[in-house]
């Protein structure tokens, strides 16, 4: 074996989250060591939908989680943008995040949900 030879990657420890958003329970997995960020993340989503719903007077979770997105992506902006970080990089990776959120919409309403 050649002594400068890498190891293959070991694969990451995952483990199946249960998070609650809007009383809606959801099972997502994710790398163990990310547990604590993801549960944070749920309880910034959760609470900014539930300020979006009362102040907006809402009932569609769909449209509650669109404007939870928009609100969140556009605040992540600003911070990008004082911040001096790269735009255009960051652009990409939002509308790839919008694609999933629209993906999900879609796969919730074909489930009845």
């Amino acid at each position: 074996m050649n002594a400068g030879a890498t190891k293959p990657p070991q694969p990451v420890e995952s483990k199946v989250i249960s998070i609650r958003v809007l009383d809606k329970e959801y099972q997502v997995a994710c790398p163990v060591d990310e547990e604590p960020a993801l549960l944070e993340s749920a309880r910034l989503l959760d609470e900014k939908m539930r300020e979006i719903r009362n102040a907006r007077k809402m009932v569609g979770a769909d449209r509650v989680a669109v404007m939870a997105a928009l609100n969140l992506a556009h605040d992540f902006l600003q911070l990008q943008s004082s911040s001096g970080n790269d735009g255009p990089v960051m652009e990409t990776k939002l509308r790839n995040l919008q694609t999933k959120v629209e993906a999900a919409i879609a796969r919730s309403r074909q489930l009845g949900l």
